[in-house]
């Protein structure tokens, strides 16, 4: 991995804001209770797919699940594969945790907390797929060192997928698509990965597989469009 560059958000403590909001219900506190700590990542050691399902799978990794629509649905149309879900927000987690338990869903894996402290525990080449949808902008230009779209965070993603694994990214924001395209670029400089697109136009189209999350389906709703990236490690 290169070396990190001043006010890389590698070397910063958190990239996200607040971690909860109102007040959980029961169901979602009792599910934060108890099934939480059965899926939970191990505090130390390194994460494998054998450690966390007891034998060898493709391995996906989500970067701030949300509600945990998208990492349900993978999870579900992949029971084979492997899911690690990070998401800072106890609510978003609660969320995860219920589609968890409707879909009776035992290949994910969560962590309430930073991603990228897990993602280092990652043996290189390990993951098959790193997700990172609708994460926050952070609009103003003072705050772009918190964004996650960034060389030193590209770096360990990078380093983490294994050659041919894809990293997915969705933004519905017009500064943030521009600003990711640009460390994508750096990144494609650096031999690391490739643009896997069909035509000018086709970050438009998301692609077989994906579906959008409640955070796209509110960027719809407001007339914003989701823009769908993918990048194929070389």
């Amino acid at each position: 991995m290169t070396a990190h560059k001043q006010g890389d958000p590698t070397t910063l403590n958190r990239l996200y804001g607040r971690s909860s909001g109102h007040r959980l219900r029961k169901t979602q506190q009792d599910l934060v209770d108890n099934l939480l700590p059965q899926l939970e990542v191990p505090d130390e050691g390194p994460i494998t797919a054998q450690s966390l399902f007891g034998e060898d799978r493709p391995l996906h990794f989500e970067i701030g699940f949300g509600g945990g629509e998208h990492l349900a649905y993978r999870a579900d149309l992949l029971p084979d594969h492997g899911f690690i879900g990070c998401e800072p927000f106890l609510n978003g987690v609660a969320q995860a945790l219920t589609h968890i338990r409707n879909g009776t869903l035992a290949n994910i894996r969560l962590h309430m907390g930073d991603a990228l402290q897990v993602l280092r525990r990652v043996p290189d080449g390990a993951l098959s797929f790193v997700y990172l949808l609708h994460p926050d902008p952070w609009p103003k230009a003072r705050h772009a060192k918190r964004r996650m779209m960034n060389d030193g965070p590209v770096d360990l993603i990078a380093s983490k997928l294994k050659s041919g694994g894809e990293f997915r990214v969705a933004t519905d924001h017009p500064v943030y698509l521009e600003w990711a395209l640009m460390v994508m670029q750096r990144a494609s400089h650096r031999e690391q990965f490739d643009w896997v697109i069909e035509d000018a136009m086709g970050f438009l189209e998301k692609p077989g597989g994906w579906i959008d999350t409640r955070y796209a389906a509110k960027a719809r709703r407001e007339g914003r469009r989701p823009y769908y990236l993918r990048y194929r490690k070389r």
